[in-house]
């Protein structure tokens, strides 16, 4: 990535190409041979790499990464776009490996949504008008359909491709080279294809300061859901009647409860 020689002004290479009406924060570095659009915002530190293009609406917080090859804010990827303006908006701290995509949303005035220190490994895709939370990880070549949700610090292995309006709770933790047709709750490990749920995600929930019995709680839920042999909605009842009313479970229970597209089981 390319270093700034003065953080209280932009630093743009000679061979970039800034169009005018892009705001640049101060710090912000723009590297050889990359392209801002006329409507791009960039925030204090950002940093982008060579070739890379960030194009249409698009606002990226300060402290980003945009590393060379990737493209930002292209129209999306679906026949119902007509043209209407559209955004994509990326937080602060996010890091935007090589030649990964994100393409604007389809209808107006909608977004396309990154949230805060994700981060989006090379050749990762990210569809018009996702959602991605705070703290996620999309490994190397994830590809996620439009409308996909992905809670915050959720993470997907490498390979993986997600199905358009699939929504993947937080802390989830999916498999590499896994296809997610179906939506994986908060706190589950997933894998394969067909998906499978495996588990808790037991190392990253205590990772982030979840507490013992909290962590045996949900791992009582995850049992009646996944191995009582009840159906749904019998499971997700007994689940508020019996288990402590702690947070993560009610999350646990309402994801579940509201799922449209039906859980990995």
């Amino acid at each position: 990535m390319p270093e700034a020689t003065d953080r209280s002004r932009p630093s743009i290479h000679p061979t970039a190409l800034v169009a005018r009406g892009a705001e640049l924060g101060p710090g912000v570095v723009v590297g050889p041979f990359a392209y801002i659009g006329p409507r791009v915002e960039l925030g204090a530190g950002t940093r982008v790499g060579l070739h890379a293009i960030i194009e249409g609406c698009t606002t990226i917080g300060p402290g980003c990464q945009i590393h060379h090859g990737a493209v930002i804010g292209n129209i999306p990827q679906d026949l119902k776009f007509r043209g209407a303006p559209t955004h994509v908006k990326i937080g602060k701290e996010t890091t935007i490996r090589e030649y990964a995509t994100i393409n604007a949303a389809t209808g107006e005035g909608e977004s396309t949504v990154v949230g805060d220190s994700v981060l989006l490994m090379a050749y990762a895709h990210v569809a018009h008008n996702c959602n991605i939370g705070n703290g996620v990880i999309l490994a190397n070549c994830v590809n996620l359909a439009g409308h996909v949700r992905v809670d915050d610090f959720a993470t997907i292995g490498g390979m993986t491709p997600v199905h358009q309006f699939v929504a993947i709770g937080c802390q989830a933790f999916i498999g590499g080279a896994s296809r997610v047709a179906q939506d994986v709750p908060p706190y589950v490990k997933a894998a394969g294809n067909p998906l499978r749920a495996c588990g808790l995600n037991s190392i990253g929930m205590e990772r982030r300061g979840i507490p013992a019995d909290v962590r045996l709680e949900m791992k009582r839920a995850y049992r009646i859901l996944y191995r009582s042999q009840l159906n749904v909605g019998p499971a997700l009842d007994r689940i508020l009647r019996e288990l402590k009313p702690y947070p993560e479970i009610h999350e646990f229970v309402e994801f579940v409860r509201s799922s449209e597209r039906g859980i990995a089981r």
